[in-house]
């Protein structure tokens, strides 16, 4: 998709399960299963889609996905699919080398969209990525190295401290332009310190929607994930957003939906709805 001055594309690092009722938090099974199937285990289809935008000489990343180095104990768990340097060999064969990327805007440091950021070398782990500037919310950077006990296991420190070791690190504090057109949107309520990525091309505001809204079933408010430390906060931060992405007419792109890759939302009948939806192909 071209808007203005901005090509947008959409890469896919593979796919992985997570259980539904994890992903639905207080949502009935017979209402989300509507949307999304459950294998025997209960677990739903996810991609990991990263998106690149490019404009000028800039080349921007959003998200790296979850990356080659799992145990085969933990690609059974979450049912990961994938090949060798996935995401990585996606873009070669687009034409885009790892080395070409300016910027990784990453969104959250989970496992599942940072694993792809740095990759075994000679003498170690290194950045995938090694002339990029890497954007994190401080707030995130902190709280990824001292997370409560519940959400521990969803943060690897070896998928992000190389990069603040070769410094690549740029550590941002909250709303604003990292970028010339390019914004972070802190939103706090699925880990202190998410940043949704905002892009303003001129004829179209282009939004990379995270965790906050990582399925396009859940911009239905309420559909709020279980893994959320403050879903109350949100469910806060949902409306907010969706109110103005409704007003505004954002494309939304989804980070985890398997079949919908983006959509825009309308307001209707006191319920928010996806317009579409569509491929960033497609527009």
């Amino acid at each position: 998709m071209r808007r203005g001055d901005w090509h947008f594309r959409a890469f896919s690092d593979g796919t992985f399960r997570l259980d539904g009722g994890a992903m639905f938090g207080v949502v009935p099974r017979t209402l989300w299963s509507r949307h999304h199937e459950p294998d025997d285990k209960n677990r739903i289809r996810m991609t990991v889609r990263c998106l690149l935008a490019e404009s000028g000489d800039r080349r921007v990343l959003v998200d790296t996905g979850l990356g080659d180095r799992w145990e085969q104990k933990h690609k059974d768990i979450y049912a990961i699919e994938r090949s060798a340097g996935h995401l990585v060999g996606q873009l070669a064969a687009a034409g885009v080398s790892a080395d070409t990327i300016t910027d990784v805007v990453l969104t959250h440091l989970h496992f599942d969209h940072t694993g792809g950021t740095v990759r075994q070398g000679r003498d170690g782990l290194e950045p995938m990525f090694p002339s990029a500037r890497h954007w994190v919310q401080e707030k995130q950077w902190r709280w990824a190295h001292q997370p409560s006990e519940r959400d521990r296991a969803s943060f690897r420190p070896d998928d992000f401290e190389p990069v603040r070791q070769a410094g690549l690190l740029e550590l941002v504090d909250g709303a604003r332009e990292i970028l010339p057109g390019v914004r972070a949107l802190p939103v706090h309520g699925h880990t202190p310190g998410q940043q949704m990525v905002e892009f303003r091309t001129g004829d179209a505001v282009v939004v990379y929607c995270g965790d906050l809204i990582p399925l396009a079933s859940q911009v239905r408010v309420p559909w709020i994930m279980g893994y959320d430390l403050n879903p109350l906060l949100t469910l806060e931060e949902k409306k907010s957003y969706l109110s103005r992405a409704a007003e505004e007419g954002h494309v939304l792109v989804f980070e985890h939906d398997a079949d919908v890759e983006c959509a825009q939302v309308a307001f209707r009948d006191g319920n928010f709805e996806t317009v579409g939806p569509f491929t960033l192909a497609e527009r």
